[in-house]
């Protein structure tokens, strides 16, 4: 009969032998074997059959009382014939071999009601065969083991979560720092005790953190890294790679984990011991490693950064336009989140939600340029105004309208307002002559741009104090003094109807 090579562990937190000793209601003692710190175990299983491996998946604390031990094997008592001892030996050391061959962990054998004593042939076969035998004493039950062995697991699944949970938030929070790929490095050095890498896509080391590894430990590394690396195969044909590897140098554990997909960076990982949460914490910074270096190696990426520095030269937003990569119009957002003032996750949330990451995050309005061909929609959580379609030289024109559009859809409660492109009779009269009329006319408000916000608001929302308050963010006494103030220094009447016509298409060109 053929048997597996390397049985399989169940997939529970392993609990270190030393811990189960260490319970002093159970009073186990350990006889043979290596010794305990060395030892861990799965979980717990009783059984009396004299060939326990087709019952065992392995890790397991094998529990016996020696029922299925036969009269002869398990006599201690006198002097033993020399046939006697052969047959005990014998007996024990296929038992025994059979256990590890099975992938058990240990043995636990439990005195009375059937023997007395632990056989010594066992103790010597354990011995031999490298497992450790526990005596378990008369007053401590199977049972009682077994759920001494749940307890231990309990703790440490919940001492698990509790590392993976504290280290999700300091690799989350080290990756909104200035530096964020050396903070998160760091951060996973840390939590991990280890020598942590990141790979460039030629294989080149490009950042590291953590204690000095041993001799030889980064080139083990970067080997390793070729895994989980995405290449071609014969004839350029795409290559499957593993997302992860692991290997090991001596005593050193070796990770490596592909970044962002198809990109190419790596994350290497060395440690002196594997913990069972050093996986899931490694992937989470691989995470974030991806999303910090997928957008710098992304053509829109580059083209983007090259656009911000083209303008900082001195280029003007025509010029550098065409790098955006959505041809010539844009439409400009502004938008408000319906509860508190937007923080950097909402205003990426929301900018991904309208398909565009040009995000400006202001104390309480978050701008973002949409490509003219996405049409805005309503968002959940948000207020929104947008802005007319709009060439390079119309933006700050368009940017305007949507402020304007915003305070309008706060003032009414809408979820978004547009503005409103429709022709109208302004377009009857020539622009220079429309916006120097506005000039004119208005120039009384030029010292007070709150007071002339305030008009625009308070006529675009038909004389509304309290819709004007609320789009404004004031009182909605202050929007009456105001507006008093205006009538005044432009010494008109505010409740005519073709005074605020005429202030409305002035307000419009200025």
């Amino acid at each position: 009969m053929s048997e597996p090579t390397a049985p399989s562990v169940p997939p529970t937190p392993p609990v270190p032998l030393s811990a189960l000793l260490a319970r002093e209601d159970l009073g186990l003692r350990q006889i043979a074997g290596p010794p305990a710190p060395d030892t861990v175990i799965h979980w717990a299983h009783t059984s009396e059959m004299a060939d326990p491996y087709p019952y065992l998946l392995g890790g397991e604390l094998l529990l016996t009382a020696g029922v299925h031990v036969p009269e002869a094997a398990g006599a201690e008592g006198g002097a033993p014939c020399s046939s006697e001892v052969e047959s005990s030996g014998d007996y024990f050391a296929d038992y025994v071999s059979r256990i590890v061959a099975a992938g058990g962990a240990a043995l636990g054998f439990g005195l009375a009601p059937v023997h007395d004593t632990v056989p010594r042939a066992l103790v010597a076969a354990c011995e031999a065969y490298g497992l450790p035998l526990l005596e378990v004493p008369p007053r401590t039950t199977f049972s009682g083991v077994a759920r001494a062995v749940w307890q231990l697991m309990a703790q440490a699944r919940l001492a698990e979560l509790r590392r993976v949970t504290e280290a999700q938030q300091s690799l989350a929070a080290a990756a909104s720092r200035p530096d964020p790929v050396p903070s998160v490095l760091r951060q996973l050095a840390q939590r991990l005790a280890a020598h942590a890498l990141l790979y460039a896509p030629d294989g080149t080391a490009i950042a590291s953190a953590g204690r000095a590894p041993v001799p030889g430990t980064q080139e083990a590394l970067r080997k390793l890294t070729a895994v989980v690396r995405p290449g071609t195969g014969p004839e350029n044909t795409p290559r499957d790679a593993p997302t992860s590897a692991t290997d090991s140098l001596g005593d050193t554990q070796l990770a490596a984990y592909a970044l962002g997909g198809s990109s190419g960076f790596v994350l290497g990982v060395a440690t002196r011991r594997r913990e069972p949460a050093d996986h899931t914490i490694a992937s989470v910074a691989a995470v974030l490693l991806s999303l910090l270096t997928g957008e710098h190696q992304s053509g829109a990426g580059a083209a983007r950064s090259s656009a911000l520095v083209r303008l900082l030269l001195g280029a003007a937003p025509a010029e550098v336009a065409g790098l955006l990569g959505s041809g010539g119009r844009w439409l400009v957002v502004h938008a408000r989140p319906e509860n508190g003032t937007p923080d950097p996750v909402g205003a990426a949330a929301l900018g991904t939600a309208l398909g565009s990451p040009l995000i400006d995050l202001g104390r309480d309005v978050v701008r973002v340029l949409v490509p003219a061909g996405r049409e805005p929609a309503a968002q959940p959580g948000w207020t929104l105004g947008v802005g007319a379609p709009a060439e390079p030289d119309g933006w700050p024109s368009a940017d305007a309208q949507a402020a304007r559009a915003l305070a309008r859809a706060r003032a009414t409660r809408a979820p978004l307002v547009r503005h409103g492109a429709r022709p109208g009779l302004s377009e009857l009269v020539p622009r220079a002559d429309a916006e120097e009329h506005a000039r004119a006319l208005l120039a009384p408000l030029a010292a007070g741009p709150a007071l002339t916000e305030t008009l625009r608001t308070w006529l675009s929302l038909h004389g509304s104090w309290d819709r004007t308050a609320v789009a404004l963010d004031v009182h909605r006494n202050t929007v009456r003094q105001r507006i008093a103030r205006c009538a005044a220094l432009l010494d008109t009447d505010l409740d005519d109807p073709d005074v605020r016509m005429e202030l409305w298409f002035a307000l419009r060109h200025h």
